[in-house]
């Protein structure tokens, strides 16, 4: 099992959600988050001042899922998120040792 967390842009959530149902994964969660790449921010002019802003607003999804479903989960969140523009975002892979459905008490790829 695998959990695989991707940061994306906000306005593409419901795309990467459409994708993610397509290929059957049922269950996500998703954060609101704030942070920076390479690019470091950038600086906006608000009522004739210039500001930098370090932190851009970014949307954190996660999604467990069994070993077989890694490369087809990353393919969907990718082709669904792309823009082609700098901040697109990053996917993220770490290992799920133990999962559990506290209603039924499954456990591990019953769980998911």
């Amino acid at each position: 099992m695998k959990i695989v967390m991707a940061i994306i842009k906000p306005f593409k959530l419901e795309e990467v959600r459409d994708a993610l149902t397509a290929i059957g994964v049922h269950g996500l969660t998703v954060t609101e988050v704030k942070g920076y790449g390479r690019q470091k921010g950038h600086t906006e002019i608000y009522r004739g001042a210039e500001y930098a802003v370090s932190f851009l607003p970014k949307i954190k999804i996660e999604v467990a899922i069994a070993s077989d479903q890694v490369d087809k989960t990353i393919d969907a969140i990718t082709s669904a998120a792309k823009t082609g523009q700098i901040g697109d975002g990053k996917i993220f892979v770490i290992n799920l040792d133990h999962a559990v459905r506290i209603r039924t008490g499954e456990e591990d790829a019953a769980a998911l």
